[in-house]
């Protein structure tokens, strides 16, 4: 069974000739009651039971009568028996003596509790994501599963302890997405949560990581080796480009002649050079009045 919409009519077009209709009915009522208690007729008590019966089909098809609310949807069952949907806002009649249920049909939002969970390195994480979900089919919505909106919290808590499980907190390799890549982890997460929710008439518009942080237990030291990393990083940076400042200087002296300089010099003036540019520290210039020969 799939999603359909319901029969239905207008319900002013209904309600208003069903009210005409009911007061005649009540009124023929009185009047059979009372005109058979006083010429004891017997058509008199039959015309008020044709309108006592008139009335209570007039009040039975009232009770089809349902207001749809702006994206909302009213799931309606007839005695157990799914009779289609009614998604479109309006005041309308439908079958009477039939449940109807209400379906939000909003764009919702549901942040996760803060999971703690190992990622793919086996360091333990804290992580919470954000999902925006609505119902496209509320048939779905109201049969497939029990309740959908706590159906929707457990897939994506789910979700999320998937993700950081094959993901690590932070990756020196390029070609390794970690899970500090936002906005490749969201389409992740989104696809997946996606897949996971589809069977409950739910369509993911958006997934994405609101918390990512260290266990408290190991937040420090995972500190400590995020900064030796930065370090370890700038310095290469830093040497790399020393190396070639160096190069360069020593290309621009050969080639204008400046000062003929042997290997030991070379290798001299290299070492002050890569002592200069790559020491953290202001240097201090030193006068050399002597030779490198004495």
């Amino acid at each position: 069974m799939e999603l359909r919409q319901a029969v239905r009519w207008n319900g002013f077009a209904v309600l208003l000739p069903g009210f005409v209709v009911l007061v005649a009915a009540v009124a023929g009522l009185v009047l059979g009651i009372v005109d058979f208690a006083n010429n004891d007729a017997v058509g008199s008590l039959v015309g008020a039971i044709v309108a006592g019966i008139v009335a209570l089909v007039i009040l039975a098809v009232a009770t089809g009568l349902t207001i749809v609310n702006p994206n909302e949807a009213k799931v309606i069952q007839f005695f157990g028996r799914y009779v289609g949907s009614v998604s479109e806002p309006g005041f309308f009649a439908v079958l009477p003596l039939t449940d109807r249920r209400s379906i939000s049909l909003r764009v919702r939002n549901f942040e996760t509790q803060k999971l703690k969970v190992n990622d793919a390195d086996g360091n333990p994480v804290e992580i919470a994501a954000v999902v925006v979900y609505r119902v496209t089919d509320s048939f779905k919505a109201a049969f497939s599963v029990d309740d959908y909106e706590e159906f929707v919290e457990t897939q994506s808590e789910a979700a999320v302890r998937h993700l950081a499980t094959t993901r690590p907190y932070d990756s020196h390799n390029e070609e390794r997405m970690s899970l500090r890549d936002g906005a490749q982890v969201a389409e992740e997460m989104t696809d997946e949560l996606r897949e996971r929710t589809q069977s409950a008439g739910i369509e993911v518009i958006e997934a994405r990581i609101t918390h990512l942080a260290y266990a408290p237990e190991i937040a420090q030291a995972m500190l400590v080796r995020q900064q030796a990393a930065q370090v370890v990083a700038a310095r290469a940076q830093i040497v790399e480009g020393a190396v070639g400042m160096v190069g360069l200087a020593l290309d621009r002296l050969s080639e204008q002649g400046v000062v003929e300089l042997d290997e030991e010099r070379r290798a001299a003036m290299v070492s002050n050079l890569l002592v200069v540019l790559c020491g953290d520290r202001a240097t201090q210039p030193v006068v050399n009045a002597g030779t490198l020969y004495a």
